[in-house]
């Protein structure tokens, strides 16, 4: 597959002209710029970070939703079944993995017991019908470790959890074997309509589109303005906090452990990951800083005793990692996409913690609501990714590897060097972990770091050499 990315680096031609710009390259953008690619537009995507995936997307529990607990006949949940099912749709041919592994929807006091019954009725309102009343009992056969301070609860058989990166790194690559172009480390500064198109100013230079697709993320709000003058709504980051255990604390859950959600969260979740790892999180606190999402070690502590109360048998777990993002939640609940004709502008914002399971349902109603016309469908060769994934075949079993680099996560240096070039190739250590694993294990990058840099040099504007003399 040829690099589209425009002069990497440097910058792309002065008023060079594109059917759709999408701004920001999260789960969302990925998918938006792959479903008009794949409809025969001329597409550019403009991202400020460094790398994909550097905002709201970089951060959530991956799993992948039925929407049964989202309001009936919402935006959101039409967008999330419709996302759903366009994922198991294409998953196999990406070879994207899935963990089939269901979800317990469970209650632990009297008054989220009584909540249960207008959760099914919702489930079954958004069509979600196979789900399954348990008997306390039948649970815990389900889930032995759990506390016995179960009251109640409901299985969700097709909740499951999939690889949160690697999803939308192979949208855009599938939109790229399409056409589209991508320019990273570019910020949209402004840009006016005339006579019909946008005429977009970016740190690299002009450029020019027919459509403008804001999928900013938490910034959303920041560009409509900058773009129409004023902005119809208003971005109030949202952060999340999670702890990560150690891959022999997986072993303790066979199923992904819902809270009942309360009007303003959908609570802590206790759930595998497809790496192997047990994950309990996230918190929900909301802040006006846009950029960075600190850890709170009182909040953590917090959260740590949340995951042992629901699973006693966390408290001699090891923790591997903590870490937190940012969701763009804004002043309504449900999602913000509007489609502004006269302004050749549509509007992709506040999508907060579902976009990864939506992103696809999300892409297809604004290729919908702007009226494109599908022309002729670009035809394009299935892109890859390395197999991550827990229990798959990994390079590290395969000869001529080139021995292995991250012996957490048994990353090699030929998986290193293959995700440092090519279409969309790591320029951030962030950006290499989220393609390899690589530093993410128990040591989190303590013994593996001399050796990355060495392999790194020359890729990342920040050496990651630069980075490790500044930590000591």
């Amino acid at each position: 597959m040829p690099d589209r990315e425009t002069n990497r680096t440097g910058k792309p031609n002065d008023g060079e002209s594109y059917d759709v710009a999408v701004v920001g390259a999260g789960v969302v953008g990925c998918a938006v710029a792959r479903r008009f690619a794949m409809a025969g537009a001329r597409v550019v995507v403009i991202e400020r970070g460094a790398d994909i995936l550097d905002g709201a997307s970089k951060a959530n529990s991956a799993i992948l939703h039925t929407g049964f607990d989202a309001p009936p006949n919402s935006l959101e949940q039409r967008c999330i079944a419709a996302g759903y099912r366009e994922y198991l749709e294409i998953r196999e041919g990406l070879g994207l993995p899935l963990l089939n592994c269901g979800a317990l929807v469970l209650a632990w006091n009297e008054a989220q017991e009584k909540a249960l019954g207008g959760l099914l009725e919702k489930a079954r309102d958004n069509d979600v019908t196979d789900v399954q009343v348990l008997s306390r009992s039948e649970i815990l056969a389900r889930e032995p470790n759990l506390s016995s301070a179960l009251r109640a609860g409901f299985l969700v058989p097709r909740e499951f959890v999939i690889d949160p990166w690697t999803a939308p790194y192979l949208y855009l690559l599938q939109a790229m074997g399409a056409g589209a172009e991508v320019l990273r480390s570019t910020e949209l500064q402004g840009g006016h309509l005339a006579a019909g198109r946008w005429q977009l100013q970016t740190s690299r230079g002009p450029l020019q589109a027919t459509l403008t697709i804001n999928c900013a993320g938490l910034r959303g709000d920041l560009l409509e303005r900058s773009l129409l003058g004023e902005s119809s709504f208003r971005i109030k980051p949202r952060k999340g906090q999670f702890v990560v255990y150690d891959k022999a604390a997986r072993g303790l859950i066979n199923s992904i452990l819902l809270p009942v959600p309360s009007a303003t969260t959908k609570g802590v979740v206790v759930c595998p990951t497809i790496f192997g790892n047990l994950l309990v999180g996230p918190t929900a606190e909301d802040q006006d800083d846009r950029s960075e999402a600190a850890l709170d070690e009182q909040v953590l502590q917090g959260l740590k005793a949340e995951g042992v109360r629901i699973l006693p048998g966390l408290k001699d777990q090891l923790v591997t990692a903590t870490y937190a993002g940012l969701r763009p939640a804004s002043e309504t609940k449900d999602y913000l996409i509007d489609y502004r004709a006269d302004k050749n502008y549509c509007l992709v914002g506040g999508i907060r913690s579902t976009g990864l399971s939506s992103a696809l349902g999300i892409a297809s109603h604004v290729f919908e609501v702007c009226n494109k016309a599908q022309a002729d469908e670009v035809v394009c060769g299935l892109p890859s990714a390395l197999p991550l994934a827990e229990g798959l075949e990994r390079d590290w079993q395969r000869p001529g590897n080139g021995g292995i680099v991250c012996h957490c996560e048994l990353v090699t240096r030929r998986e290193i060097e293959a995700a440092l070039q090519g279409p969309l190739a790591a320029r951030s250590l962030a950006g290499l972990k989220r393609r390899t694993r690589v530093t993410m294990g128990r040591c989190q990058g303590f013994f593996c770091s001399g050796a990355l840099a060495e392999i790194t040099t020359g890729h990342f504007s920040e050496p990651l050499a630069w980075r490790i003399d500044q930590d000591d």
